[in-house]
C-alpha cells in the first residue's frame, strides 16, 4: 500500500512538472503550428515569379530573406490592402497533408503577404530591407 502511494505521488509530481514547464522543443512545435508568419524550408517550398520557377541560389536567397523578414501587421477583412500592384512571388508550401500558397507583393516600404489555405485567406504585412531589393 505504501509503495503504491509513493509511486503514485512521484508519477503525479512528474506529470505536474512536465505540464507546468514543457520542454523547449514541445513549446516551439506548438507555437509553430499556430504561427502566422512561419519559417520556410527550401525542400518544402516552390517559389515562382511570373510563371518562372526560381532555382538554386535565387531560391535560397529569397527564402532566407523571407524568413528574416519581421512580421509587422495582420490585416483583417476591414483593412485589406486596396490594390495588389506588381507581380507577386508565389510560394507553394507543402507541409504534411496541408498545402499553403503565399502571394508576396513587394513594395518600397513593406511586403504584403496573402496566405491562401484550404478554407481561408489571411493577409499580413512584413518589414524587410533585404526583400525590398528583389
Amino acid at each position: 500500500m505504501t509503495t503504491g502511494f509513493i509511486i503514485l505521488t512521484i508519477a503525479i509530481s512528474l506529470l505536474k512538472v512536465i505540464i507546468a514547464s514543457p520542454p523547449t522543443f514541445v513549446v516551439e512545435w506548438l507555437l509553430g503550428k499556430f504561427a502566422l508568419h512561419s519559417k520556410l524550408s527550401e525542400e518544402s517550398a516552390t517559389v515562382t515569379l511570373s510563371g518562372k520557377r526560381l532555382e538554386g541560389e535565387e531560391k535560397t536567397q529569397f527564402i532566407r530573406m523571407f524568413n528574416e523578414a519581421t512580421f509587422f501587421d495582420k490585416y483583417n477583412e476591414y483593412n485589406l490592402p486596396a490594390s495588389k500592384t506588381g507581380t507577386p512571388f508565389i510560394i507553394d508550401v507543402n507541409t504534411g497533408k496541408r498545402g499553403v500558397t503565399l502571394s508576396v507583393y513587394i513594395y518600397s516600404g513593406h511586403a504584403d503577404v496573402f496566405k491562401h489555405g484550404k478554407k481561408k485567406t489571411v493577409a499580413y504585412s512584413l518589414r524587410s530591407e533585404s526583400l525590398q531589393v528583389c
